[in-house]
């Protein structure tokens, strides 16, 4: 058995039905690191618009988010929300901007599996993070498989996985195919920090670039994203954010009760 950890769990803020720590950039570090030291399991996953969105009628993405370890913001339209609805502003990251200095402060001791993207992001990922952190690469598979449970495929990645018994599971498969896989198979993955990480492959095997900071501080990340993908992104932002709004002011009115009110739509 692992060693308990002598962190002291962060605070938790309800937004919309989902539990999410208040919680920097930093202390994800600091706790990905002691995670991985001591051999502990540990799901890192997080919330933007379309998560909350997406959680209002899948409970299995609400019961993943009050089970998981770590659970942070990740988008300003969330941090919006909460504002609205309870004054409280939690703190925002993306993993693009903590996964890299995590890795560097583990170095040899972090072994990663990366899995997502296409074959060659993958890989060419993996060895760019391998070079530039020190971490070992335990494995690189390709998103673009049957992610059904018990299908052929998705057994073959769980076994490969299980074979190699990576310390750090980065899952780049895309919002919710990412969380859903990871809820399917959480308890059949040998002890590790999964982390839904999104796009990370692409932007660590440079094939996006991420916008400068304060693009992001001013909550336009998704109007630089929408620009550079339209036809994959259209769909989530420009339906998908009126959307959000909505659920947002079903909570203002009905509080809990916006949680049935949800289901019905």
């Amino acid at each position: 058995m692992p060693p308990p950890s002598d962190l002291t769990p962060p605070p938790v803020i309800e937004v919309m039905g989902l539990g999410l720590h208040m919680i920097t950039r930093e202390e994800i570090v600091d706790r990905v690191v002691e995670a991985v030291r001591a051999g502990r399991a540990m799901r890192v996953i997080n919330a933007n618009a379309h998560c909350v969105t997406l959680a209002q009628r899948r409970p299995w993405l609400r019961r993943m988010f009050h089970d998981a370890e770590i659970r942070f913001c990740d988008g300003a339209g969330v941090q919006l929300a909460s504002m609205f609805l309870s004054g409280r502003k939690p703190p925002r990251t993306t993993p693009p901007e903590w996964v890299g200095p995590a890795l560097e402060r583990l170095g040899g001791d972090a072994s990663v599996y990366w899995l997502g993207g296409t074959q060659e992001a993958a890989e060419i990922a993996a060895q760019i993070y391998s070079a530039r952190y020190g971490c070992k690469t335990a494995g690189a598979h390709g998103g673009f498989f049957d992610a059904t449970p018990g299908s052929p495929d998705s057994e073959k990645v769980l076994q490969e996985i299980q074979q190699a018994r990576p310390s750090v599971l980065l899952l780049n498969m895309g919002m919710p195919r990412q969380e859903r896989w990871l809820f399917d198979n959480w308890s059949r993955l040998p002890p590790m920090v999964a982390i839904t990480a999104g796009a990370l492959v692409d932007h660590a095997a440079g094939r996006v670039s991420r916008p400068p900071r304060w693009v992001a501080d001013m909550g336009l990340e998704w109007l630089v994203r929408l620009v550079r993908e339209p036809r994959r992104l259209w769909r989530r932002y420009l339906l998908g954010l009126p959307v959000f709004g909505l659920y947002v002011l079903r909570w203002k009115l009905f509080g809990r009760r916006s949680a049935r009110a949800a289901e019905a739509l």
